[in-house]
């Protein structure tokens, strides 16, 4: 969820700062109009200048498709440097705002500190997702003049710096309730895709989940790399339930479950296709070859199982398909596992069924 909130956040970030950046450059003229013709030059116009290039380079830069969202990898360096550059930025305005506060005409301050307070706010709600940004854009744009306001003497002076105080200190709660609904809403979507992906009863992935992972297989896939579907069925499985109940037969379909995913291993997932059936995707990296892969799921459900003291064995057919010999599509591929499984259950079925049936001189004999 970490991945998908700095996707999110970096997103949101690249959309709104373009039009931050362009507000920001074109209000430049008007502070130079509006400064204080007695200050420094390079107060009245360096520092303005060096703003309205950082934000002229900032809004060409998020023209081009810097492709934010990615990957988490780059979502996580834009915001870095995201928060870097808007840390300078404010540092430049915080500079500006002090020195021409303190070289201005006592008429003409307030309209320093006002600017500052409508470009910093603006940034910090811009920022309100990421919020170390925010943060930092609070402590270097809106302490400083808020400090000297206070300590100037002049009631003016404090009243707006009790303004400042009142407004940023709403702007952060603001801020912090919008970052924790973002954080929530994140929480109940990532919540109900994974209720929409999950078997309720054993938590593996349902049919929905293993189709979209193995089409991502075979669209990835190198044809050199083969790759392993398998549908288990359970045979048996309905007396059980009838037996002792569907209590016991949930339990029993949990051991199940944990029992082949344990054999799977980390190179492959185990999926509840509904009842008493399961699939296996087996990735090109698995250690379990196809050919082995039968073996090796079926030995896993040879010790029996205990619920609730009741020792119960199971057993269970499987049918085997790779990719591509089998199928290059993800319906192939199922279809050929589904007519193995079924040829093998059909096996099964008929050597059981000759094994009770004794010889028809037997019967011959016996009647």
């Amino acid at each position: 969820m970490r991945d998908e909130f700095a996707i999110l956040s970096a997103t949101r970030l690249q959309s709104q700062s373009r039009a931050l950046f362009l507000a920001m450059f074109l209000t430049i003229p008007f502070v130079l109009y509006a400064s204080s013709a007695g200050a420094d030059p390079r107060i009245r116009y360096g520092i303005p200048l060096a703003m309205a290039s950082c934000c002229l380079i900032g809004f060409i830069s998020l023209i081009q498709d810097r492709n934010a969202s990615g990957s988490p990898d780059l979502a996580r360096k834009f915001i870095a440097e995201s928060t870097f550059f808007s840390a300078a930025i404010c540092v430049l305005v915080s500079v500006w705002c002090v020195l021409s506060w303190v070289t201005a005409p006592a008429e003409l301050r307030l309209f320093y500190p006002f600017t500052l307070a409508m470009g910093s706010l603006t940034t910090i709600y811009t920022l309100a997702t990421i919020r170390l940004a925010a943060i930092l854009n609070i402590i270097i744009g809106i302490v400083p003049i808020t400090i000297i306001l206070l300590l100037s003497g002049d009631p003016v002076g404090w009243s707006a710096a009790g303004s400042l105080i009142m407004v940023t200190t709403f702007l952060f709660r603001l801020i912090t309730s919008q970052n924790d609904q973002f954080i929530n809403l994140l929480m109940l979507r990532h919540e109900m895709r994974e209720l929409a992906h999950t078997d309720p009863l054993t938590n593996l992935f349902n049919r929905r989940a293993l189709s979209e992972h193995l089409e991502r297989q075979i669209a990835t896939g190198v044809e050199q790399r083969g790759f392993t579907v398998a549908l288990v069925d359970l045979d048996g499985f309905k007396p059980v339930n009838d037996q002792y109940g569907h209590s016991v037969g949930d339990q029993l379909l949990i051991q199940v479950a944990r029992r082949l995913q344990q054999a799977c291993g980390e190179n492959g997932i185990v999926a509840r296709m509904g009842g008493d059936e399961f699939a296996i995707l087996l990735s090109p990296d698995s250690a379990i070859s196809s050919s082995a892969c039968a073996d090796h799921m079926l030995s896993a459900l040879v010790p029996p199982c205990v619920v609730d003291d009741h020792v119960i064995r199971i057993r269970a057919s499987i049918g085997i398909a790779t990719w591509p010999i089998d199928g290059e599509t993800a319906k192939t591929l199922f279809e050929a596992a589904d007519t193995q499984l079924y040829a093998v259950k059909n096996y099964t079925a008929k050597t059981r069924a000759t094994k009770r049936t004794p010889p028809k001189e037997a019967r011959f004999r016996s009647g």
